[in-house]
């Protein structure tokens, strides 16, 4: 009885940390548009740069565009994608949704006097926050549920459907500004974004290759299967010391998945060997289209 209290009790110390975590990395992540992209009515990718061009055309607030187009995405990701789609997604969209209509009026012009330092320093910011809160399994929505609501009926990479919604939107900024300036400051922002989130996850190598060797197999593979919505292929093996056999599971995951991943292995099975490698290119159902 003990046990399963201070069981239940560390779990729940664990999920008040990621949403801690995820909380500080938002905060960050709108900072970066507030203080910097915003106030220099720079265009950034995302729903958050759906809402931007909508502001800067009719003075909406940020926050009001952003939630409305994120509960449509959300409501559908539902029908399509199940019941259990991302709590901690729909977390993060209310999060940043008061965040962004907390802090979008307090500052009219931004930190610097400089826009492409204000292009990079937002970026930066919206960047690590987003590494931050990926690496605690959260997701900000937007196109991020686009991409998987797309992926569920087209073998087209979710990284290639983000990135062409990015150029999309950031173009779309031509029509308020009417300024090429403005657009490549935009897609300078969005190729920093892409940068520091990368560096933040352990470097550029987007996925990654896991082996996984543990008794509770059948419910890490269900795990990674049907919540992380991501292929998993069950391999025999023999232990040379043990002369047992075994199975083993080997799967490739984007590297923002890893962090969920290894800590719901470390909730089924303590003792579990898991071996993890960077892959430089993954070509399939998921990810990359094989091009000849």
């Amino acid at each position: 009885m003990v046990k399963e209290i201070l069981s239940q009790n560390v779990r729940l110390a664990r999920i008040v940390q990621d949403y801690a975590i995820i909380t500080f990395g938002l905060l960050l992540f709108s900072a970066g548009w507030v203080l910097f992209l915003i106030p220099a009515e720079i265009t950034g990718g995302g729903i958050s740069g759906v809402a931007a061009v909508i502001y800067f055309a009719t003075n909406i607030p940020v926050s009001i565009s952003f939630l409305v187009i994120n509960v449509f995405l959300v409501v559908i990701a539902i029908k399509i994608l199940g019941a259990n789609f991302g709590v901690k997604t729909i977390y993060s969209i209310l999060v940043l949704t008061s965040f962004f209509a907390l802090f979008q009026n307090v500052l009219k012009a931004p930190l610097v006097n400089d826009t492409f330092l204000s292009a990079i320093l937002g970026g930066m910011a919206g960047g690590v926050g987003l590494g931050v809160v990926f690496s605690r399994g959260g997701s900000t929505g937007g196109t991020d549920i686009f991409a998987m609501i797309i992926n569920k009926y087209r073998n087209i990479s979710p990284g290639r459907i983000i990135m062409l919604c990015d150029v999309i939107i950031i173009a779309s900024s031509y029509v308020v500004f009417r300024s090429p300036e403005k657009l490549v400051y935009g897609y300078v922002s969005m190729w920093v974004v892409s940068y520091s989130l990368d560096s933040f996850l352990s470097g550029a190598n987007r996925s990654a290759q896991m082996f996984i060797i543990s008794k509770q197999y059948k419910e890490i593979a269900e795990y990674i299967n049907t919540e992380a919505i991501r292929g998993v292929t069950l391999l025999d093996g023999s232990g040379w010391y043990t002369q047992k056999e075994t199975k083993v599971i080997m799967s490739v995951v984007r590297k923002k998945e890893t962090g969920a991943i290894f800590r719901k292995i470390k909730q089924i099975d303590p003792d579990a060997f898991i071996s993890m490698a960077s892959v430089m290119g993954v070509y399939g159902q998921g990810f990359d289209k094989l091009k000849l």
